[in-house]
């Protein structure tokens, strides 16, 4: 911390009479709201590094680095163009941090938080009129846009609503028409990867004694939280979140479209950018990261697929979470934060800083029924499963897999197991750098696990082992056979038969469902022993092997 005020000091200004600002820690930029065009001068800056946050959740020591390291760096480069900044350190939640501040700067303009956490430890300061909100610039679209594009009232679909938004902006746009003639290239983004095109190595971001105090700051002050640091994938300035992005643009985005859904042993990245945590704290703003994508010569696959993320589903699905209150207006809710069995499996003596500031646990859907705990094997324990162990390996090395591990790897596995929504979101809140609420729960609790049935999402997003072998090469090195005897596809036989009555109306699953009754009654009861047997070995915890399968006959 000495390096940080000695150098945020040395930038000092004089705070004379100004107009002061909130700035939270996912809006760290300013080419956007006041810090954009009032003059730096006449403007103040309240930063507040809340530790009572960073302890709320059991949160990867990779992912408090990185909000830590640009949080100061964003404070520095804001007191470098002469903006006044109050910096706070504080084990205290957030409003009663601004209390005292409050009385001596008075009332503070800030961007609505899209964090319904923080919105609602602000509302009290809100409804007192010492605090108010702003429009935050970092979003595309606003709640008419999600209103009009996808309705009022769920059930809602992104394709819809990312149809609006194309015609609306005009982006990839051929007059009334998409360009290439669909909106969505999706159906052709699904080939494997069979080692070419290479992938570049990930970028390497130089230390600083910034970054230096804030590692050993979390060895010390976290040592009690999951994950390795690895500070030099950790980009922290505005100049790195930059390169990060030349870096992508360059090396990712050419072959992203295609390759988008392939997996990867030796391969952490393939040709995912690596851009969502950035883009999640504003470090740079997808609009300007969407012209960007336009301007450059790509494959049109390649474009939308990006696109698509960024223009559809994440605006998708950051309105689905404020307009349902993070789903709490439908659903009923956690009464405290869930640590997705962190104090079971791996530190008993954990404690979070619970509910002070009257915060709850998230909401609790179950479309299906499913409330079984997580097993310890998402906490580093081996399950026997390489496709499983090899990626959670990954999360907890880096706080990092990309998009179709997390869906088809991790989230399937979990939902073929009856794992409860909520203790699977917890865990991916907690697992990964990027994972804020508004995306996290949208993903998990609906996408992920179809818990939400079919508010958002059209249906559950499993597979057996034919899928992960196809797409991967992760079953090479199991103890499995893809073909012949991997649970995986047990597993997702006896999930359809578990849930067919919930499932049975669903038009997208009328095929696996008509072919479930084609594996007759010994087949589908010994799909549900192994399921059991599954269930129980992981639960003890023991490492699944053939063996295993053998006695289930």
């Amino acid at each position: 911390m000495d390096e940080f005020f000695k150098t945020l000091n040395g930038y000092a200004s004089k705070e004379g009479t100004r107009s002061w600002i909130l700035v939270l820690e996912d809006q760290l930029s300013d080419d956007m709201g006041p810090l954009s065009r009032e003059d730096p001068h006449n403007l103040g800056v309240v930063f507040i590094e809340s530790h009572w946050k960073l302890r709320r959740r059991p949160y990867h020591k990779q992912k408090i680095a990185f909000h830590l390291l640009n949080l100061r760096h964003f404070a520095i480069e804001q007191a470098k163009r002469g903006v006044a900044v109050r910096y706070q350190t504080t084990s205290q939640p957030l409003r009663e941090t601004l209390k005292p501040l409050l009385q001596d700067l008075g009332s503070l303009r800030v961007m609505e938080p899209a964090e319904l956490e923080v919105k609602q430890d602000l509302d009290p300061l809100l409804k007192k009129g010492l605090v108010t909100f702003i429009p935050h610039e970092g979003w595309l679209t606003s709640r008419r846009d999600f209103e009009e594009g996808a309705g009022t009232q769920p059930p809602w679909r992104m394709d819809t609503f990312y149809r609006f938004v194309r015609k609306h902006t005009g982006i990839l746009m051929d007059g009334p028409r998409p360009m290439g003639g669909k909106y969505s290239f999706d159906t052709e983004n699904r080939k494997p990867w069979k080692g070419r095109p290479r992938p570049t190595k990930e970028l390497r971001f130089p230390t600083n004694p910034i970054k230096t105090e804030i590692v050993a700051l979390v060895e010390s002050q976290f040592a009690d939280h999951p994950g390795t640091l690895h500070p030099e994938f950790l980009p922290g300035t505005k100049k790195d979140a930059i390169r990060q992005w030349h870096w992508a643009k360059t090396h990712c985005l050419p072959h992203f479209g295609p390759y988008e859904d392939a997996m990867a042993e030796n391969e952490q990245t393939l040709f995912h950018t690596r851009m969502a945590a950035l883009l999640n704290i504003h470090r740079l703003l997808p609009g300007q990261m969407i012209k960007d994508v336009v301007a450059l010569k790509l494959p049109l696959a390649s474009k939308e697929g990006f696109i698509r993320q960024v223009l559809g589903w994440r605006e998708f699905v950051r309105h689905v979470h404020q307009a349902t209150d993070g789903f709490r207006n439908h659903f009923p809710s956690a009464d405290i934060p869930g640590n997705a069995g962190y104090n079971k499996w791996v530190q008993p003596t954990w404690k979070a800083s619970r509910n002070a500031s009257g915060l709850n646990g998230g909401a609790t859907p179950s479309f299906l029924g499913a409330m079984n705990p997580l097993p310890s094997a998402f906490w580093g324990t081996a399950s026997g499963l390489h496709c499983l162990d090899h990626v959670i390996g990954q999360v907890w090395e880096h706080g990092y897999s990309h998009h179709i591990t997390r869906l088809m790897i991790l989230a399937n596995i979990a939902t073929l197991l009856d794992v409860s929504p909520r203790e699977l979101t917890d865990w991916f809140w907690v697992a990964y750098v990027d994972a804020f609420d508004w995306v996290v729960e949208p993903n998990v609790l609906a996408m992920g696990t179809f818990g939400t049935g079919p508010f958002m999402t059209t249906k559950p997003y499993i597979s057996g082992a034919a899928y992960i072998n196809r797409m991967s090469d992760f079953c090479t090195g199991c103890a499995f056979n893809p073909k012949t005897n991997c649970p995986i596809t047990n597993l997702y036989w006896a999930f359809l038969n578990r849930h067919k009555k919930q499932l049975q109306s669903n038009p997208r699953l009328i095929l696996p469902l008509r072919n479930l009754k084609k594996r007759g009654h010994t087949t589908i009861r010994k799909d549900h022993q192994i399921f059991t047997m599954v269930r129980h070995e992981l639960e003890k915890p023991a490492i699944l092997t053939p063996v295993h399968l053998l006695l289930t006959e």
